[in-house]
């Protein structure tokens, strides 16, 4: 567990790597660990691991109902019990749901394994509007789908913002 709040380097380097190295090489690659850091920056601003008035969990704010859509896709399956097994959870969606509050590399684990359920490729770098496009396929946020328009802009806008220092914490691990 990090301290919190984080800077979005320090949480690629010391929960999104780690926890990365943790799951299939395929699966680390400058595109997810630049999603990785925008999501969970976007989700929590690296302040919290309890959604506020919500039932999101973990530094990217995840829901129960995606611990058993993990286990249950075929795509992500094997992958989920591996890490399960690798940070000592029960691969049960309601142990590993309450895990995200007490394991940054689970959740982190958890965060990259929704990204790879989502069929469509990730985002090429630097292409801020199919970052954003994938983190609404992906992550649902209801208040922008809920926002009115002057809340949505304001949504994107901090995404913007947040891929930017995303971009630039992956671009300087890599230097």
């Amino acid at each position: 567990m990090i301290d919190l709040p984080a800077t979005p380097q320090t949480v690629l380097a010391k929960v999104i790597v780690p926890a990365l190295a943790l799951l299939p090489a395929q699966m680390d690659t400058p595109p997810a660990r630049v999603l990785l850091v925008a999501f969970g920056a976007q989700e929590t601003g690296y302040r919290t691991r309890q959604q506020q008035g919500g039932p999101a969990h973990g530094l990217w704010q995840c829901e129960r109902p995606l611990m058993q859509l993990l286990l249950d896709n075929k795509a992500s399956s094997a992958e989920v019990y591996a890490l399960c097994k690798s940070r000592a959870v029960a691969p049960l969606a309601s142990d590993m749901y309450w895990a995200l509050l007490t394991d940054d590399l689970f959740a982190a684990g958890t965060a990259r394994l929704a990204l790879w359920c989502n069929l469509a490729p990730l985002p090429a770098l630097g292409n801020v509007d199919a970052a954003f496009d994938y983190y609404i396929a992906t992550w649902g946020p209801g208040a922008y789908t809920r926002g009115t328009p002057a809340e949505r802009a304001a949504i994107r806008q901090r995404f913007n913002d947040n891929y930017s220092a995303a971009l630039a914490a992956v671009s300087g691990s890599e230097a």
